[in-house]
């Protein structure tokens, strides 16, 4: 949802593009550090530390802002650097849920590991669906919107993490959310991709 609104965050964007184009630091370079930020944060989940996990995810993500932040402040914006966006993106994603596995979750209803596949299945098929519906030719537009873009379900895993430190029950709770709400999210968008070229059919 918050991915329909982001020429609000223009502003703050240009300010962090010009800060971090200072430092001899390309935007494909910062992607990839994102991805070495993503590996710490996943030892410190192995360890059972959710502070620290916590914080080297929240600086993994905060460079994924950065990077096309910078590229677009410098004009550096490419399509091989796109694409490495989000590959690394969903590599994070996948590095940060797969750290979930090794914490002493609870049981809600389900086991917390069908949870956390389900929250990592949702992402997928929610990026995916936007990706065939362009590839398939439904669209020739990016689909955004939806209950849950990226940026909803990072602040969704960070949420997590945090309520996990004082009680995991709580981080499974918001794990369930995620779970039902990114897959609503991917079918929001298959629909929406079936609707429209079902009208171009139509006309």
């Amino acid at each position: 949802m918050l991915d329909l609104y982001k020429d609000s965050f223009k502003g703050l964007e240009k300010k962090v593009g010009r800060f971090f184009s200072y430092f001899p630091i390309t935007p494909n370079q910062y992607t990839i550090i994102s991805l070495a930020f993503a590996l710490i944060f996943l030892y410190f989940l192995l360890k059972n530390n959710l502070i620290l996990g916590l914080f080297f995810f929240i600086i993994a993500s905060l460079l994924d802002f950065i990077d096309g932040a910078v590229a677009r402040f410098t004009k550096k914006s490419t399509k091989v650097g796109a694409y490495l966006d989000t590959i690394i993106d969903r590599y994070i994603e996948g590095i940060l849920l797969f750290g979930f596995l090794f914490l002493h979750l609870p049981k809600i209803l389900l086991s917390s590991e069908i949870w956390i596949f389900l929250c990592l299945f949702g992402s997928i098929m929610t990026t995916y669906s936007k990706a065939a519906a362009m590839e398939k030719n439904l669209t020739t537009q990016e689909m955004k919107g939806g209950i849950l873009s990226r940026t909803e379900r990072l602040i969704l895993l960070c949420l997590s993490m945090l309520l996990g430190i004082f009680n995991l029950v709580w981080m499974v709770y918001v794990l369930i959310i995620l779970a039902i709400l990114s897959n609503s999210t991917a079918l929001q968008r298959i629909n929406s991709a079936i609707k429209q070229i079902t009208s171009k059919i139509s006309k």
